[in-house]
């Protein structure tokens, strides 16, 4: 139970960044909503850590900050990035879909990395996971419109944000998670913020009330909430918690079908009862 509420929480929330993201980019280049994103949510969560929670003995000291830049590189900078590019050119429930991507890298890389073994009832779980995501999201693939770049670029991101996830396992931190997602998030900010400036059209940018909702969701929901929780299920186990990203294109398809009108199917509905399944069996 000390996970199964968190890892559900973690789900549903995290799930929604697709369907605020598709919103946000339809007034802003993406990278001006990533970097917009990243500089209030960041600042916002080192605020309320050090003037809040007066934690002013947990800065980061020494190497603490290379692996600050590593992590906020990996997990902020390149998968926030590349998954909000992406969702310009690919739709919501792809990008929902994409999440699923993770467990399989998630486990392949902790494997190498930790020098994990992976059980044979995690490896189930794993496989039957993927065969419910395939079964329920079969239809909207028929149907999605997506371009070869933006499943590159989705592809790229997943892989980025499945490398952080068993990095962020392997370091032995000292500082509150709070104050690591807000340090990298910020960092992450930092880091995108060249290439904002050198590739965003400004001009054609509308900062209107659709903008500001898609910011505010996705820093309170899903970078300031949805991380701490992530934060500590990865703590518990890097392979269970990746088991709960298959549970985030079945509240992606929700989302899309009460927002987007993306349809719900037959598909989605077994494929929901083999993600459940597949969960059940790998937190044996």
């Amino acid at each position: 139970m000390r996970q199964l509420l968190p890892g559900l929480l973690f789900a549903m929330l995290w799930a929604s960044a697709s369907a605020a993201t598709k919103f946000g980019v339809q007034s802003v280049h993406p990278l001006i909503l990533a970097n917009v994103r990243f500089f209030i949510a960041g600042a916002g969560m080192l605020a309320w850590a050090y003037g809040v929670q007066r934690t002013q003995n947990a800065w980061p000291k020494g190497p603490e900050w290379r692996h600050l830049t590593i992590f906020a590189l990996l997990n902020t900078t390149i998968y926030l990035g590349a998954f909000v590019l992406a969702l310009k050119q690919v739709s919501a429930g792809i990008g929902s879909l994409s999440t699923a991507t993770n467990p399989l890298f998630i486990t392949l890389l902790s494997a190498i990395w930790l020098r994990r073994p992976l059980r044979w009832f995690e490896a189930a779980g794993l496989a039957l996971g993927l065969l419910g995501v395939s079964v329920a999201t079969y239809p909207l693939l028929e149907d999605a419109h997506a371009t070869v770049e933006g499943l590159l670029i989705l592809l790229v991101g997943m892989i980025s944000v499945s490398a952080a996830t068993v990095y962020y396992a392997r370091v032995q931190w000292q500082l509150p998670s709070l104050v690591i997602n807000g340090w990298q998030v910020l960092l992450g900010g930092v880091l995108l913020l060249p290439l904002t400036l050198l590739t965003a059209d400004f001009d054609a940018s509308h900062y209107d009330q659709r903008f500001w909702l898609s910011v505010f969701w996705l820093i309170l929901p899903v970078s300031v909430l949805a991380l701490q929780l992530w934060f500590f299920l990865i703590r518990k186990d890097p392979v269970r918690a990746s088991l709960w990203l298959f549970l985030c294109p079945i509240f992606g398809f929700v989302y899309s079908y009460l927002l987007l009108g993306e349809p719900i199917t037959i598909y989605t509905v077994v494929g929901t009862v083999l993600v459940i399944g597949g969960l059940w069996l790998g937190r044996k």
